[in-house]
């Protein structure tokens, strides 16, 4: 089914990560061809009658003093526009490290043409009808990573736009080839940049959006998975299950805290803990009593950075924008997103939280003295068990709080010093990608210790709740309980790919569900 930009469905987080990962066919909607056309047919007037517009007819950054389009009559001459414009993204090309992927371009893309089809940009159609053609045809755009400093991501979506003007290379189809013969060969024209369709290209920040809302897709499935990690610590560890109880939510109202107890809750129901007596301990370590607290905080700062993307999604960043229903073109900083880069901020830190709460969780199963289990989870005395996972676990989390701190405000000042100040976005959301990395293997080895510790206690093996039982079942599927001391890279691999997978949880498992309107904004 085709997607319509531009139309009456927004744009949100699960739409873009499914049309950049599954190549679902997006086209503008009828309301946006008509606003595009609007907007470019309104520059031009603008043009003629002289106005002086930012990047059309004067220079870019420090060059804005500087008159790029008078003829010697001094009036417009618009017949310079195409060599400006051609030349506006090959100068800002200048992206470094590594490349982004197929899906992280097609991110970048679709959420620069969803910007467009708001009609703010002044790009002609048939510029920005070239750049929906590329993502429908799967032609990807080599993308650097490095190079943008938050205040509209110029070099990776000039690299985008470069491809456009006929420079560089493209990926199709798992091969890379420069984009003139790639266009040649698949009947794609590329289109002749004219008035302000350069800057248009790349006067966004798309490519931190598009990063952001393809990250989040990832994270709401990792902290579901996580959630799933924690009950089935609880069943292992026995914990006392009354900080989940409804009171608790009642008697403090933590935005997040009933969901996130009440979901936990249902994951232990018709399981021994459930029943009178099933709690080992009146009150457990913090790591345990305060999981649903920290998982709530962890619920609203992930709502809080979706509703911050989905915001820039459904908007237009354009500077300057063509307001053609104002006959207003309007120097602005929209593409300012403060907003943004602090909510990633706000997530990589719950997320932290979440990291020590999970890594103290695993040291207390694997400590005989608190959880009453053979010592690093093994039936053997004298063998090694979990014994050296547990530095792996430190170095995990370790990381995972370094990627965690906070990026200064402070930005070395750029373009003479008229551009003073970044709100470095793009770095904020590639440094919490990062840190979604190692919480992913952090994840899967708390599945794995507290499956082992579940081993460990036959008693209750059979008597867990029906939403751990479900996951300890998925867990051995994929890892096989330590018996003897065995090699466990693997089965940390294994698994932490096994649940990546969107299918790996079950509906009543999901305690964000991008796929649903935000609970509250």
């Amino acid at each position: 089914m085709t997607f319509f930009l531009g139309g009456d469905t927004a744009l949100t987080v699960a739409t873009l990560a499914r049309i950049a990962r599954e190549h679902q066919p997006v086209a503008f909607s009828p309301a946006a061809l008509l606003r595009i056309k609007k907007g470019f047919s309104f520059l031009y007037q603008r043009i003629t009658a002289g106005d002086r517009i930012y990047g059309v007819t004067t220079g870019l950054g420090a060059g804005v003093d500087t008159s790029v389009l008078s003829g010697a009559d001094g009036r417009a001459d618009i017949a310079r526009l195409p060599d400006i414009q051609q030349r506006i993204p090959l100068a800002r090309a200048v992206g470094v490290g590594p490349l982004a992927d197929s899906a992280q371009v097609r991110a970048m893309m679709l959420a620069r043409l969803a910007g467009i089809a708001e009609g703010y940009s002044g790009i002609s159609l048939p510029s920005a009808q070239a750049l929906l053609n590329l993502l429908n045809l799967g032609v990807h755009p080599q993308v650097p990573l490095l190079g943008s400093i938050g205040e509209a991501d110029l070099a990776p979506l000039a690299h985008i736009g470069s491809a456009l003007a006929g420079d560089g290379l493209a990926e199709y189809q798992g091969q890379v080839t420069d984009i003139r013969a790639l266009a040649r060969s698949l009947g794609f024209t590329l289109p002749a940049l004219t008035g302000k369709d350069g800057l248009a290209l790349v006067s966004s920040n798309a490519a931190s959006v598009g990063l952001a809302a393809l990250l989040l897709a990832d994270i709401a499935q990792l902290v579901n998975v996580q959630a799933g990690a924690i009950a089935l610590s609880f069943e292992a560890f026995r914990a006392n299950i009354s900080p989940l109880s409804p009171w608790a939510s009642r008697i403090r109202r933590l935005p997040g805290g009933a969901e996130c107890a009440s979901h936990l809750l249902s994951l232990l129901a018709g399981g021994a803990l459930s029943q009178p007596g099933g709690a080992r301990l009146l009150q457990d370590p913090l790591s345990f009593r305060c999981s649903a607290s920290v998982l709530a905080s962890v619920y609203q700062a992930f709502n809080l950075a979706r509703q911050s993307t989905e915001l820039e999604l459904n908007s237009a960043d354009d500077n300057p924008a063509l307001i053609a229903e104002a006959e207003q073109v309007l120097p602005n900083a929209n593409f300012d997103v403060t907003h943004l880069a602090l909510a990633f901020e706000a997530l990589g830190l719950a997320l932290a939280r979440q990291a020590s709460c999970a890594a103290e969780r695993m040291m207390k199963l694997m400590s005989e003295s608190a959880s009453g289990l053979p010592r690093f989870l093994t039936p053997h005395p004298g063998q090694t068990g979990f014994a050296t996972l547990q530095k792996t676990i430190s170095a995990l989390t370790s990381d995972i709080v370094h990627h965690a701190n906070p990026l200064s405000a402070i930005t070395i000042p750029v373009a003479d010093r008229v551009e003073d100040y970044a709100s470095q976005a793009m770095a904020a959301v590639g440094k919490t990608a990062r840190l979604a990395q190692s919480l992913r293997y952090l994840v899967a080895i708390e599945l794995m210790v507290a499956a082992q510790a579940i081993d460990l206690r036959p008693d209750i093996k059979g008597r867990l709740g029906q939403g751990g039982a479900a996951i300890y079942g998925r867990v051995r599927a994929q890892v096989a309980g330590l018996d003897q001391d065995r090699a466990t890279a693997r089965d940390i691999e294994n698994l932490a790919q096994a649940i990546s997978a969107p299918g790996w949880l079950t509906a009543g498992e999901r305690l964000l569900d991008i796929g649903q309107e935000l609970p509250y904004t």
